[in-house]
């Protein structure tokens, strides 16, 4: 996969969130976007503790203060920056993050 655009950077409140996926068929991964700051952040959307998707409803990760990624089955609550739970049963552990950058009025995946 080279330069694939996952979502326009103007679908894409500041704070706010969508979902996207990454590559087709078996090899198909969930991802979440969230834009804080003027920053984006990418994370697989598969919560630490049990592997379930953190979204309350398509594109909805973010609590309503707009400050964490919550996790809509047990409420946990992630740091947008690096991931990091910070409440709930998964707490120290982390979001598995991917790799995208801005280009072009787009988010980008670059990789593999």
């Amino acid at each position: 996969m080279a330069h694939l655009k996952l979502a326009a950077l103007s679908d894409l409140a500041d704070p706010g969130s969508v979902g996207c996926t990454l590559g087709e068929g078996q090899s198909a991964r969930a991802l979440m976007l969230v834009r804080k700051d003027g920053r984006v952040f990418a994370y697989l959307n598969s919560c630490p503790h049990t592997g379930a998707p953190l979204d309350w409803a398509p594109g909805v990760f973010l609590d309503c203060e707009g400050e964490y990624i919550q996790c809509a089955t047990h409420d946990a609550l992630f740091r947008i920056d690096d991931g990091r739970c910070v409440h709930g049963p998964c707490r120290g552990e982390r979001l598995e993050p991917v790799a995208v950058r801005c280009a072009d009025g787009y988010v980008c995946y670059d990789g593999d």
